[in-house]
């Protein structure tokens, strides 16, 4: 949907990619919009290992977001030239993800029991799969046969090792999918860091045999903790492109052929001492002292379930 076309020889790419495009509402493809914040990146320079990894504090660093006229999406308009996108994931190390991996095991495997409900076994493809962590759980834990999508190299290596299936390294329609090879594909905190989403869901809904499953996380911008938090909403940051609500990620599933199953809010264990640390971005006065009080008391490395209404997962289901 992107104004400037994103068609380039591989020659051509590092002199011709803008920095930015503008770009039409990803869910309705209109151009009547209403700005929301304005740009707050303000021309810092990207780092990936900075604004494109999952354990970023980089909070209130993004560009402009605005609300479409016609359906209420929220995006990042302008946001970064797809390639950019694409190269910025490519070249990612996000080494605090390995030390927080114990907060995700548990996460992943309260997500599987949800999931097992609606396809208690077949193969499961994971796409944006990281260094495995899902994978791995679904294998070993729940006997699914599994594979992965994942557009960082570093990532891709380490989830190879992980499992006995294949880990694809790069976007998902460029990965060697079978047409209806699928018994459910999952995309956990993915979604939003996605430039054109409904392609990918496109090719997930391709992936999918007919009554295949798929389970899609992402925060909801229009949850009560982000009204109230306004701007200063920590999911608010350069890599998140499309910022969904239940209502509108289940309206763009159903525009792509899905059925809506179940909506359930989302629960992410995490240690004591990395929740602590989320707030160095805004408080670093009260982080510190609440960081030597949680090993004074030997808390620091205890998982706790974080549940503030504003991250959700809908179980979707090809017909």
């Amino acid at each position: 949907m992107e104004k400037a076309s994103e068609t380039l020889r591989t020659t051509d790419r590092v002199a011709a990619v803008p920095p930015k495009v503008d770009v039409a509402c990803p869910l309705c493809g209109a151009d009547r919009y209403v700005v929301r914040f304005p740009d707050r990146f303000e021309g810092r320079p990207l780092d990936p290992d900075v604004h494109y990894t999952s354990t970023s504090n980089a909070y209130g660093q993004h560009g402009r977001i605005v609300k479409c006229r016609s359906c209420s999406l929220v995006y990042m308009n302008p946001r970064p030239h797809q390639q950019s996108v694409q190269d910025n994931y490519a070249a990612v190390e996000d080494t605090r993800y390995v030390e927080e991996e114990q907060g995700r095991v548990e996460t992943f495997t309260e997500s599987l029991e949800h999931l097992s409900r609606f396809v208690p076994s077949g193969r499961l493809l994971d796409v944006g799969c990281h260094i495995g962590t899902f994978l791995e759980v679904a294998e070993s834990a729940f006997g699914y046969e599994v594979s992965g999508v994942e557009p960082s190299r570093w990532a891709a290596a380490i989830a190879r090792e992980r499992i006995n299936g294949s880990v694809h390294c790069g976007p998902i329609e460029d990965a060697p999918i079978v047409e209806g090879g699928y018994d459910v594909v999952t995309l956990w905190d993915v979604i939003e860091h996605l430039p054109d989403p409904a392609i990918d869901i496109r090719a997930i809904f391709g992936a999918l045999r007919p009554g295949g499953i798929f389970a899609v996380s992402t925060m909801d911008v229009e949850s009560w903790f982000a009204r109230i938090m306004g701007r200063r909403w920590p999911w608010y940051m350069q890599m998140h492109l499309v910022y969904f609500s239940r209502a509108t990620l289940s309206e763009m599933l159903r525009r792509e052929g899905f059925v809506i199953d179940d909506v359930v809010l989302h629960t992410r264990r995490v240690r004591v001492s990395y929740l602590i640390s989320r707030l160095d971005a805004y408080a670093p006065f009260i982080s510190k002292p609440l960081a030597a009080l949680a090993r004074r008391l030997k808390v620091a490395d205890r998982t706790i379930g974080v549940k503030l209404g504003d991250i959700f997962t809908v179980i979707a289901r090809k017909p």
